[in-house]
């Protein structure tokens, strides 16, 4: 994860990597997410409301109204697992996960701590958008495999690993035969936003020879 990834000034909406593929958007979600640095630097749990962006690469989720230093968080889909889809009887349906940290490259992996998220789709459906990121997450670790026996790696069950490496997945084809669930106030993208390519970044970390925000 990447905690307040970087948003478009005109839009509560991420800034796109090179190659990102944005497939939808739903508003209305609950986001829970634990062992965030925030207050001074005590780690804690956050729950909020807001939209999540789900790309090829990542799934943002952008709070409604940011609170305590808490406005965004970042997902790349290479770093999720144990993925559940649960549909309790008395509560709404909901997703939970693991989501390791993206750790700087100058820093130790024992300093970053897994974290627990769960997303509650309190508004609507969500036929729509739990296909599209189950499919999404299988395609990402598809790719990765290839990327990972093609450099000759030795495979792990969550590497270390670029997430944009998961950029080649088939989206377009994904998105022409989603089923749409009238239930789900997801929003499909027909059209990919127009962003400036001086804006879009080609890492998670920052590059001082390229032009990353």
């Amino acid at each position: 994860m990447a905690l307040n990834p970087e948003l478009l000034s005109y839009t509560p909406m991420p800034v796109p990597f090179v190659n990102e593929m944005f497939v939808l958007t739903r508003e209305g979600v609950e986001f829970e997410v634990d062992k965030i640095p925030l207050h001074g630097g005590h780690g804690g749990k956050v729950k909020s409301r807001g939209t999540i962006f789900l790309s090829n690469i990542r799934m943002v989720f952008v709070a409604t109204k940011p609170e305590g230093g808490f406005v965004a968080f970042d997902m790349p889909l290479l770093y999720v697992h144990d993925e559940k889809f649960n549909q309790p009887i008395f509560f709404c349906n909901n997703i939970s996960a693991y989501v390791e940290p993206v750790v700087p490259e100058d820093q130790p992996r024992a300093l970053y701590s897994t974290h627990t998220v769960k997303i509650l789709f309190k508004e609507g459906g969500c036929g729509t958008f739990v296909p599209l990121f189950f499919n999404l997450l299988a395609s990402a670790r598809q790719y990765a495999q290839f990327a990972a026996a093609a450099a000759a790696q030795p495979t792990a069950p969550y590497p270390r690993i670029d997430p944009l490496q998961v950029s080649a997945p088939p989206v377009e084809e994904m998105m022409r035969h989603a089923y749409v669930d009238p239930n789900d106030p997801s929003k499909i993208y027909l059209q990919q936003p127009q962003v400036d390519s001086l804006l879009r970044r080609r890492s998670y970390h920052r590059c001082a020879a390229e032009d990353s925000i």
